[in-house]
């Protein structure tokens, strides 16, 4: 599949801005032969722009054309079970947005049909293509840290919420369409990037809270019905002794945070900037390191290093069978299983067990 033909669905912010803008300005080889959305306005904007030839104002007439490879989903969190199936079955490959669906039973659903259907279903984690992340992986798999045993995942914004701030639509701010707030916003980014990491252990349980607390212009607050969180703290049991606290924020009155670390018996990371901390002849020991000269040099010397660069040069490749596909759905999965424990624990007042979430999970679409 030397150059892929895809088809969109969505063309709102982020497929401009995520999606198109990378196959156009990364000059991937693929085609993007056909474009759907409901708003025909910004339809014929965008497919003027990116010379798309084909558009649809529903997506089930895209997935009839067999000149397609694959689909690629760009729509609202709640939306993207019901397409992503549908395209799965239709026979083509799936690359969807973050975070993997609306619910951990969608994204489940997503994920079995992608593997009888016998296609792919990639998931945009693009923190795990960071330089801190590789340099974090090649640290961690080379024994330096010794045994992990806790993570903690962070996730800052002083005053940052969609739409009731000023960016964005509505959609993003509302259950109905999206699922959740800041946890499914932002937290999908660093949940996912620690559970690579180290190795995407088994959740055993997990304990949470979800807060929205802080004031907003009341007439956004109206008009979006603003009903997800803004600041949402989690604690996760995972096997082998592995534990992952979370905190993750749109909103808080507070200074930044530290950003995401990991923990080893041997040594440890701050994942930005990138640190290892460490003892050297029993002195207390911090490292900084040259990530950009390192990342050079992997590039000219480490065959076919290029193809993990991002998420959709890694997606292409993996198109044209150049490399595997990362296990990104699964580490999807596994982050919404985190994610929805949260909000079942914040709930019922309690620990939750990873059994009882992935029981209690509904179906968002018929």
């Amino acid at each position: 599949m030397n150059k892929p033909r895809i088809g969109i669905v969505g063309v709102g912010q982020i497929a401009k801005m995520g999606h198109l803008d990378e196959y156009v300005n990364k000059r991937e080889p693929v085609e993007i032969i056909a474009a759907c959305d409901i708003n025909e306005k910004e339809l014929d904007n965008v497919c003027e722009k990116y010379q798309i030839p084909y558009k649809y104002t529903d997506f089930r007439e895209l997935l009839k054309r067999d000149d397609m490879d694959a689909v690629d989903v760009c729509l609202h969190n709640n939306l993207h079970a019901p397409v992503s199936v549908a395209a799965l079955k239709a026979g083509k490959h799936v690359y969807c947005e973050k975070p993997i669906a609306g619910s951990y039973a969608d994204g489940e659903m997503m994920l079995k049909t992608a593997k009888e259907c016998g296609k792919m279903l990639h998931i945009q984690l693009a923190a795990i293509y960071s330089k801190e992340a590789k340099a974090a992986k090649e640290l961690i798999d080379s024994g330096e840290l010794g045994r992990i045993y806790h993570t903690r995942s962070t996730g800052y914004r002083r005053r940052n919420r969609p739409y009731v701030d000023g960016y964005g639509t509505k959609f993003f701010v509302n259950k109905e369409s999206c699922g959740g707030g800041a946890l499914y916003d932002m937290g999908i980014y660093h949940i996912s990037q620690l559970l690579y990491l180290i190795g995407s252990p088994e959740v055993r349980s997990i304990s949470g809270k979800v807060y929205q607390e802080t004031g907003m212009y009341e007439q956004r607050r109206a008009d979006s019905g603003y009903n997800v969180e803004e600041l949402g703290d989690g604690f996760v049991k995972l096997e082998n002794g592995i534990t992952m606290d979370v905190i993750e924020s749109w909103a808080a009155h507070m200074n930044p945070f530290e950003s995401s670390s990991i923990f080893g018996s041997m040594g440890g990371i701050r994942m930005q900037p990138f640190a290892y901390y460490s003892t050297f002849h029993d002195m207390e020991m911090n490292s900084s390191f040259e990530l950009e000269q390192w990342d050079w040099r992997r590039h000219q010397c480490v065959e076919d290093a290029d193809l993990y660069d991002s998420t959709v040069h890694h997606w292409v490749a993996a198109l044209q069978g150049r490399v595997e596909l990362l296990p990104t759905a699964e580490i999807a999965l596994k982050t919404m299983l985190i994610q929805e424990g949260i909000y079942m624990s914040d709930r019922l007042g309690r620990d939750v067990t990873a059994e009882e979430v992935v029981q209690n999970s509904q179906l968002t679409f018929g």
